[in-house]
């Protein structure tokens, strides 16, 4: 097995294969261009993302900056919203899907690196995929760790570090985050703490 397929099998590889940087190389060329773009250039951005990430749907907007390790190995799916400095450490999958919403300053990092400090002075690491399903929320300042899944219509509370899966239609937060409740018809009615959503509005 080689060092491409040892970064997508969840084992432990050694991150110093050349060809390997050189390809990190070229998706940070193509990510310090979108990052430096003009905002009237919208075109050119959208171009810029279709070239970086793996797969793009319709819609989809990522504020600059955004950083990324390899940008390809990140897809993501239809009305796709992204706030500054989303940061993808995508050695392996992040697969997001949906009408997602993220939050400021939001880190998923598919790459871990062993305890033992032996091994980390090798370079050792291993990779582990990420999931969020559709019409997933991520507030601010969240850290979504190797391995873990978010379930559809889920919503991440600003600063949680997801260390495990979170179910579908929860809130969740914390640090390590935990499940605080279930979505329910209470959330069709008020928007925030007491205050109401106003008649009419859908």
């Amino acid at each position: 097995m080689d060092t491409r397929e040892k970064m997508h099998s969840g084992g432990v590889y050694h991150c110093n294969d050349v060809s390997l940087i050189a390809e990190q190389r070229e998706c940070l060329e193509v990510l310090y261009d979108f990052n430096h773009s003009r905002p009237s250039q919208v075109a050119q951005k959208e171009q810029l993302l279709h070239r970086l990430l793996g797969g793009v749907g319709k819609e989809c907007y990522i504020e600059p900056p955004l950083h990324a390790n390899w940008g390809r190995n990140t897809y993501v799916g239809n009305s796709f919203y992204a706030n500054f400095n989303l940061t993808l450490v995508d050695d392996t999958v992040i697969s997001i899907g949906d009408h997602v919403m993220i939050g400021p300053n939001v880190t998923l990092t598919t790459a871990g690196h062993p305890v033992d400090p032996d091994r980390r002075r090798n370079v050792a690491q291993f990779n582990l995929p990420i999931t969020i399903e559709d019409n997933v929320w991520i507030g601010a300042n969240v850290v979504v760790l190797p391995g873990v899944s978010i379930g559809e219509n889920s919503v991440i509370g600003a600063g949680s570090i997801v260390t495990k899966d979170v179910p579908s239609n929860v809130v969740a937060v914390g640090n390590p985050c935990r499940v605080l409740r279930e979505i329910s018809e209470r959330d069709k009615v008020f928007y925030h703490q007491q205050r109401r959503f106003d008649e009419g509005l859908s």
